[in-house]
């Protein structure tokens, strides 16, 4: 368990005062110039060290990712965007963050800006924030007042500012590449990739696009330091984790813990367990909606890091814990997500275009179970065929949930088809 001294995110219920003197009471924005002094390479090399992975789903590692920025500028400006565009369903951590500790994110914009040799960071927020992006405006306009912005930043002798820039509500904005378009101002398309944004990205210049909470933990791993950081979770998956519970838990809660947390621990200790108890667990989706589910034989010993769900052909994504008990029409519930990616796809290529359109009306048939036999075969055969041709990963996070079903739960698929011919409506979906 994760002792109180070692959380970094210490106002994550808005407990305390948001503002840049409570900030400073819990011990933020502390000998921040000190860090830019000892320069570029440095910090990189600490963000290596420390095992930090990308917190937005991916799981890349933090500090390779910023070395990819060029060490010499060509002439072009390099860029900093954060992607605050928290729109994957069961998520909520980096609102917490946002709203509670804006702070953190803002110190972690300049460290990380100057780090890649930034002069200008944008921070991408989702369109439904409006109070975190007050929050979030109000903790940069202090930090500007007290010279931690603009020009000699936190007396570091180097120039950084920092925009808020807000989305208009659209999921695929938070494709880092979909992101940049938005950004400026063009439809929020996925661009094709190479070339990749630390060659080409926002204006063409040389861009690292990073989620919220990966940059807000930077200023505490580099003042308790690497070592520090690793000594949570396994080889690999190092740190502490914002950790988001909803559904049929006792308590849903956002909890900050250790990586590679056993997820019985996790919501007997932080949510009061399963509603109804263990026994009644059906499934859990490990990581928000777009990563396979869990059923609950595979539960009694899982871990919370990206390695094991992996393995186990799922993936800690944005550790957004969704838990079903047995009352769960999980069909159902997968046919949800599957109208959501059709209802969020950008229509760019055919495959996700057509292909989550087909899905979610194969789905809509298996919820009622007016479907043939073949056709849960068929429905797996397309997500295959949507899985890996498209530009961007939405076509993967619309088939893997309806994978995930059909590997765990194929008999209740067919139950119900059955079921439905032999005249018993008892086995038909919860209205």
């Amino acid at each position: 368990m994760l002792a109180d001294k070692d959380r970094i995110f210490t106002n994550i219920y808005g407990m305390h005062d948001r503002s840049l003197a409570g900030a400073k009471s819990r011990g933020h924005w502390d000998g921040t110039a000190g860090f830019l002094k000892q320069g570029r390479d440095w910090i990189v090399q600490q963000v290596k060290d420390s095992g930090l992975r990308g917190r937005g789903g991916a799981g890349f590692p933090t500090g390779l990712k910023w070395s990819f920025m060029p060490k010499e500028s060509d002439g072009r400006p390099s860029y900093l965007v954060v992607n605050a565009d928290e729109s994957e369903p069961g998520t909520c951590k980096d609102r917490e963050i946002m709203r509670h500790d804006p702070h953190t994110l803002v110190e972690g914009c300049l460290i990380a800006g100057f780090a890649m040799g930034a002069n200008a960071g944008y921070i991408y927020i989702r369109g439904e924030f409006i109070r975190e992006r007050e929050a979030l405006q109000a903790a940069i306009d202090e930090a500007y007042d007290a010279g931690l912005l603009g020009k000699n930043a936190a007396k570091s002798g180097y120039d950084f500012d920092l925009y808020l820039a807000h989305g208009a509500g659209a999921y695929i904005c938070g494709e880092e590449t979909a992101l940049l378009e938005s950004l400026e101002g063009k439809k929020g398309m996925p661009r094709m990739k190479p070339p990749f944004p630390a060659g080409a990205g926002l204006y063409g210049c040389p861009t690292t696009v990073n989620n919220v909470e990966s940059i807000a933990v930077v200023p505490t791993i580099l003042r308790r330091g690497a070592g520090w950081f690793t000594s949570f979770g396994r080889q690999n998956n190092h740190g502490t984790k914002i950790f988001g519970i909803s559904g049929h838990v006792v308590n849903p809660c956002v909890v900050e813990e250790a990586m590679s947390i056993p997820l019985r621990e996790l919501l007997d200790r932080h949510c009061g367990g399963v509603r109804g108890g263990w026994k009644n667990l059906k499934a859990i989706i490990p990581g928000g909606s777009s990563v396979p589910l869990l059923p609950a034989d595979m539960c009694d010993d899982a871990i919370m890091d990206f390695d094991w769900l992996r393995e186990q052909r799922s993936g800690l994504g944005t550790a957004a814990v969704i838990v079903m008990d047995q009352s769960t029409d999980v069909i159902k519930a997968i046919w949800r997500l599957s109208k959501f990616y059709k209802h969020e796809s950008c229509g760019q290529c055919t495959p996700c275009r057509e292909g989550t359109g087909w899905m979610m009306r194969v789905m809509d048939r298996l919820v009622t179970g007016d479907a043939e036999p073949e056709e849960i075969d068929m429905l797996l055969d397309v997500t295959k065929q949507v899985e890996g041709h498209t530009i961007c990963a939405l076509g993967d996070a619309a088939a893997w949930p309806i994978q995930g079903l059909i590997r765990h739960f194929r008999d209740e698929i067919e139950d119900r088809i059955k079921h439905k011919r032999t005249g018993r409506v008892s086995a038909v979906a919860a209205e």
